[in-house]
């Protein structure tokens, strides 16, 4: 690595926004022993977007086509935030080109693509070139904390969890037809935020190895469709035609774990619920829960408070649990915080990576386990199609069971991990 890096962002929407933000504020998250982060430029097809976007966010220049960033010799670093069937072209552009990738989840629109780009990544890491996706929840201190509690004993053996993740962006059948609503069963909302759903589970109870009761519904059949470019969440001119809904609305499904059993829910027609993910985790020793509406604390029940001290209780979290300390301006109880932060951390782990500094982070998740998180989806996929046939999902190596310290970073290529934990940082965002 130079003696800077510089990044670049492909694909100006929200979660663009997200990642150029993140890139911006990671170097002044921990230890500040980064080379300097140089902000290129930000890419998007519809040029209005991308120059707006690069100016509000501070990027030197913007662009049109992905290939010209393939191209600059000022790029080292690019974050790929586009519709999940321009991922491999994309990524394998990139990658060839030199460049370390951060993509976002889902890997890629199939199972093909996303193995070709695995194998990709596998190739480029031999040649020093770093390709991970983005597991973003995985940073939330919340529901790292739950990791903790579960692994350190406090909350013990999982015996089964429920989760959901409702949306209502696709609540109302005024919302125009685009790429997110088209594409096969389970590309809708269960690859959407069904995808994020799926590796928290799996980050609290080990990986799926089971599902079973399938089932897709598809609640608004049509949309309209936009005269030119529409953005999402505003509003757009219509040309008066209509176009069909191809996938799900809503999908649900039951898994068996490497620990216990539970039950999987998303929507993007729940109004009222613009962002609710919400996952609890019943164990040996208690329970837990963690609402995205609440990022900054957990519920938390255990059974040694007996009848009658027992119950939920509100954890508040803070500097004694994971990412806090060091991770905002203010790390302290109480402050407040939520999804754009944990962008910031992913950022800063894969800067880290490339960078070959002392992280006190985990690193980024793996192409191979976003091929293993679009297995699920496609193994309850076929459990809809099958009238919610079981399903076995192919089995991959379970991943190392650090997480992020809890205290000021030491200055280690391992995280500080709970006392029952390995010392090897694990792929967890």
């Amino acid at each position: 690595m130079d003696d800077s890096i510089g990044v670049a962002v492909i694909g100006a929407g929200m979660a663009g926004k997200a990642h150029m933000a993140a890139w911006r504020n990671a170097p002044s998250l921990f230890d500040p022993n980064l080379p300097p982060v140089r902000l290129v430029s930000v890419a998007d097809v519809y040029e209005p977007v991308a120059a707006e976007s690069a100016r509000r966010f501070g990027y030197t220049r913007h662009d049109t086509d992905w290939r010209a960033i393939a191209a600059a010799d000022d790029v080292d670093v690019v974050s790929v935030v586009v519709a999940n069937r321009l991922h491999r072209e994309i990524v394998e552009g990139l990658l060839a080109a030199g460049k370390h990738v951060l993509c976002e989840k889902p890997l890629a629109d199939s199972l093909e693509d996303a193995r070709a780009m695995a194998t990709a990544a596998r190739d480029a890491e031999q040649r020093g070139t770093i390709a991970r996706v983005g597991f973003t929840y995985r940073r939330a201190p919340g529901i790292a904390a739950l990791r903790e509690l579960v692994q350190d004993g406090t909350l013990g053996r999982v015996l089964h969890l429920s989760g959901r993740y409702w949306t209502d962006y696709g609540a109302s059948p005024d919302v125009p037809f685009s790429w997110r609503f088209g594409g096969a069963p389970g590309s809708g909302a269960l690859a959407d935020v069904g995808s994020h759903l799926t590796y928290v589970a799996e980050f609290l109870a080990g990986d799926v190895e089971r599902v079973r009761g399938g089932l897709f519904t598809t609640e608004i059949a049509e949309r309209p469709v936009a005269a030119g470019h529409a953005l999402r969440g505003q509003a757009a001119d219509l040309t008066g035609a209509t176009a069909q809904v191809e996938n799900d609305d809503y999908a649900t499904f039951a898994a068996t774990f490497a620990n216990g059993v539970g039950s999987l829910e998303v929507s993007r027609v729940a109004t009222g619920h613009p962002n609710g993910l919400v996952i609890e985790v019943s164990c040996e020793n208690g329970a837990a829960r963690w609402d995205q509406e609440r990022a900054s604390e957990i519920g938390l029940a255990l059974r040694s408070d007996g009848s009658r001290l027992g119950g939920y209780r509100q954890v508040v979290l803070g500097p004694d649990h994971p990412y806090v300390a060091g991770g905002m301006a203010m790390d302290a109880p109480g402050v407040g915080w939520g999804q754009n932060q944990m962008f910031e951390y992913q950022a800063r782990a894969f800067l880290d990576e490339v960078a070959g500094v002392a992280s006190p982070l985990p690193e980024n998740a793996t192409f191979d386990e976003g091929v293993h998180n679009m297995e699920v989806l496609a193994a309850v996929a076929e459990s809809a199609t099958r009238d919610g046939a079981a399903v076995t999902v192919p089995s991959t190596s379970t991943p190392s069971t650090s997480t992020p310290s809890t205290s000021t970073p030491s200055t280690s290529t391992t995280s500080t991990t709970t006392p029952s934990t390995t010392t090897t940082k694990e792929h967890i965002a």
